[in-house]
């Protein structure tokens, strides 16, 4: 039967009425929304007792209180902590291997892993660190390979003591590639490994993108490369210590081996795999 008078209009959530929904969104890492209030716009880089920092394109954090006040392209929404995400399947280190629990202390092998200088050394153990202690595998540091071939001789490798090297800016031509083949055509060649990289430094492994990048910027061959870097982005440049901290906030936003270049992923295991076959 029809309704002359027409629906209750109390029945149901009358307050409801016209009201627009905001919808909720987890404040996981890396999600970029912007302050409604203040306008700051920034990546998430963590969430403790419902404060959210933000990381803007230049390093600057600012923390807020979670909850509504945000928008995503523009579309305002309410910022709710990350759930606890429940473990699925075994672990895996931040290499992508599986992980080993309760892996005991082992003493070092003889063979050793080299790198340019302590960036490499930083960003190889922020992704293969674990892998290397399960194998017992030491990573040391050059300061340049412009020593390599007499810092090999001195080693002295043999079988079951080899040597890798992982080496900056390695392309035909170049000063590193005639190093390399000088080493490789030296007494010990055969138990030397030196591979390496086409990037001018081993800042330039890092995904672009996990900075906010879309590509590197070019650096003129008059300007040292970290500084010409940290210029082209408007980071502090000034000295040492301002290349450290630049280096520490690019460190910062690698997790895994998905956020390094391919070029560089195949070499470490390559050099992993070589120092730990057995004698």
């Amino acid at each position: 039967m029809n309704d002359r008078y027409g629906s209750d209009v109390l029945f149901g959530d009358w307050r409801a009425v016209g009201r627009t929904t905001i919808p909720q969104r987890e404040a996981v890492r890396d999600l970029v929304i912007e302050e409604a209030a203040t306008g700051f716009c920034g990546a998430v880089v963590r969430v403790e007792k419902n404060i959210v920092t933000l990381e803007d394109r230049f390093g600057k954090h600012r923390l807020f209180p979670l909850g509504p006040g945000f928008l995503i392209d523009g579309d305002p929404v309410v910022l709710t902590p990350p759930k606890a995400q429940a473990p699925a399947g075994r672990a895996r280190t931040a290499s992508g291997s599986f992980a080993v629990a309760d892996a005991k202390a082992r003493v070092a092998l003889p063979s050793r892993i080299f790198v340019e200088g302590r960036h490499d050394a930083e960003l190889v153990e922020r992704v293969w660190g674990a892998d290397l202690r399960v194998e017992g595998v030491v990573v040391e540091y050059l300061e340049g390979v412009d020593d390599l071939d007499a810092i090999v001789r001195e080693f002295a490798p043999s079988v079951g003591r080899r040597v890798g090297v992982l080496v900056d800016h390695l392309v035909p031509g170049s000063k590193e590639s005639r190093i390399a083949e000088a080493v490789a055509e030296g007494p010990f060649g055969a138990h030397v490994l030196v591979v390496g990289h086409p990037y001018v430094d081993i800042w330039q492994a890092v995904k672009p993108g996990r900075i906010g990048l879309e590509q590197w910027p070019m650096v003129p061959r008059s300007i040292e490369w970290k500084h010409g870097i940290c210029e082209a982005l408007g980071w502090p440049h000034e000295d040492q210590a301002d290349i450290a901290r630049a280096w520490q906030r690019i460190l910062g936003r690698v997790r895994s081996y998905a956020d390094l270049e391919p070029t560089l992923l195949g070499r470490v295991e390559q050099l992993i795999d070589f120092v730990t076959v057995p004698a």
